[in-house]
């Protein structure tokens, strides 16, 4: 059973140390395995695991590469104030998913896209974000048909 952090720590290096330690743990890591991962001190490691220091971006995706996380998301998690949000991504790497989509959305329509409404970006984002939660929603009963068994026949 997935366990989200229940408390969100007052500062951002606190808040940053619950969703590393939360990740690592998730994934049944030693500190020591994923600084060798990293290919960083054991030393350094901690800190950056103790949330100290300025937030570095390299750490952060060589900390989401060495523990199969998504970088995104932890980022997201900070900006939500939400620790467990980036366990709730880990598996499916959503954040990553998302900025690829808009990623690829600004390379296919970037001289468009400041024409957009916003009530629009809105209203078509928020349906978006239904179907997947209605999808996520229907694959808790192992009954029901899998919905993408529909593509794959």
């Amino acid at each position: 059973m997935l366990t989200l952090p229940e408390t969100v720590p007052p500062d951002e290096g606190a808040l940053l140390s619950v969703i590393l330690k939360s990740l690592r743990r998730r994934r049944g890591l030693l500190s020591r395995e994923v600084a060798r991962r990293m290919r960083m001190a054991p030393r350094s490691y901690q800190l950056f695991e103790a949330g100290g220091g300025r937030l570095n971006l390299d750490h952060l995706q060589r900390f989401a590469e060495a523990t199969d996380t998504d970088a995104w998301a932890i980022l997201a998690s900070l900006a939500f104030r939400t620790p467990g949000f980036a366990l709730l991504c880990a598996d499916n790497k959503l954040m990553t998913a998302a900025m690829e989509s808009v990623r690829d959305f600004h390379r296919d329509w970037s001289s468009d896209i400041a024409k957009l409404d916003p009530r629009l970006v809105m209203h078509e984002l928020d349906a978006a974000w239904r179907r997947l939660g209605e999808a996520a929603r229907e694959r808790r009963y192992p009954d029901r048909r899998d919905p993408l068994d529909a593509d794959r026949s």
